[in-house]
């Protein structure tokens, strides 16, 4: 098999925030430890499968990995080499929350091969920390980056969130500022999104239902603070010499993540743990996501078949998958469509003739004529990228390029 791209699921967290929708909860040790034990079978298991494929970027999320007592991680990432080859360049980040980390899992971290930190930190103001149900202050966060640097990580993310209830461009500025002055590698500024099954669902369903009808909410912030903040964010950090190569995502010069971008490039990728998604031969899988029976299913895993509901065809798995679909010719036009204009160098026309042996011209030429028209795409002889314009309303662009 070619190469890879590897996400590892740790699903475990301190507490789950007020906005988190994500596959994470707190566990006891015993569901830890016996977890981990199913992680590391999964990954021998597909290690033999694959004969031993090499793996170009590793990503450990969750959950809050850094939770995690070190000698977990350490044994899983001694797992991961000997089951796979792990190219010597490759870039391997870990989620990180700030409060749960010490010098000793930092150090591992380095022992082991982890070399990109993704720090939690959401705001600098502690009232809003508060707010998101966070464990951590800002003085905590500025203390545990303190000790990554000093412990010799020189690749860092920090995860900002704007536009939370009550927010204003100046709050959203200040968080921004006092992040700059530490000078990390990456920032990725997420706007909250209000999921169903949250806290912050039950508390703010109402204002979600007016900002859909272009009603002024009482506590989110309106459409117009949400793009000033959005406006302001793009300014500040390219004076600050970031590089904005994603709707969400900045960084310095050499310092994108090239994990994610193997996502947004519909790079082939596994992924191992509870609920973990994978996407290999145009087939995409989805890992269970009740614990027990992750981990029951692990010591024994075997072949399993799954139905593709659309196609009728058997699709090869496994008893760890809970879900397994073929992804069809459109569905991949599609998908290389709104995933590559997630960034902001575009679509590269030459990579989509090799995908499919056709010009995206000839298969989206009128798409691509009216959205020129309403000043949303800009096209080149080898390239399609959006307009700020147009990256501010992706939305409303990808939805052109479904058939």
């Amino acid at each position: 098999m070619k190469e890879l791209e590897l996400y590892i699921h740790i699903p475990f967290c301190v507490k789950k925030c007020n906005y988190c929708d994500f596959l994470s909860a707190p566990a006891d040790e015993q569901s830890q430890a016996a977890y981990m034990e199913g992680l590391k079978r999964e990954i021998a298991f597909y290690g033999k499968l694959f004969g031993s494929p090499a793996i170009s970027t590793i990503y450990i999320g969750g959950g809050t990995p850094s939770w995690m007592q070190e000698e977990y991680i350490e044994g899983m990432m001694e797992e991961v080499c000997r089951s796979f080859h792990i190219r010597q360049d490759a870039e391997i980040t870990i989620e990180c929350n700030p409060g749960t980390l010490t010098k000793a899992k930092l150090m591992c971290y380095r022992k082991v091969g982890i070399n990109r930190l993704s720090i939690g930190l959401q705001s600098a103001d502690d009232e809003e920390l508060k707010l998101l149900g966070r464990i951590h202050t800002y003085e905590q966060f500025l203390r545990n980056y303190e000790l990554a640097r000093e412990c010799g990580f020189s690749n860092i993310n920090i995860d900002l969130m704007d536009s939370l209830p009550g927010q204003t461009v100046e709050k959203f500025y200040q968080t921004l500022r006092k992040t700059l002055w530490l000078v990390p590698e990456h920032l990725s500024c997420y706007s909250l999104s209000i999921e169903m099954g949250t806290p912050f669902y039950d508390l703010y369903k109402f204002d979600v239902v007016k900002l859909h009808a272009g009603i002024h909410p009482e506590e989110l912030p309106t459409e117009d603070t949400v793009y000033q903040i959005g406006k302001m964010t793009k300014d500040l950090l390219a004076e600050s010499g970031y590089l904005q190569y994603e709707i969400s995502n900045y960084a310095k010069k050499g310092y994108a993540c090239r994990h994610n971008i193997g996502y947004w490039k519909r790079k082939e990728y596994l992924g191992v743990g509870l609920g973990a998604s994978s996407f290999i031969q145009e087939t995409r899988y989805s890992n269970k996501k009740d614990l027990q029976e992750y981990i029951e299913a692990s010591y024994d895993i075997c072949g399993q078949e799954f139905t593709d509901s659309q196609s009728g065809k058997y699709i090869y798995g496994t008893n760890l998958h809970e879900t397994a679909y073929e992804i069809v010719r459109n569905a991949q036009m599609e998908e290389f469509m709104f995933l590559g204009f997630r960034m902001t160098d575009g679509i590269e026309k030459s990579r989509f003739y090799q995908a499919f042996g056709l010009t995206v011209d000839f298969v989206y030429r009128d798409a691509i004529q009216k959205l020129q028209e309403e000043g949303m795409l800009i096209e080149t002889p080898t390239r399609l990228r959006l307009t700020e314009q147009g990256m501010d309303l992706n939305n409303y662009v990808a939805g052109h390029f479904l058939f």
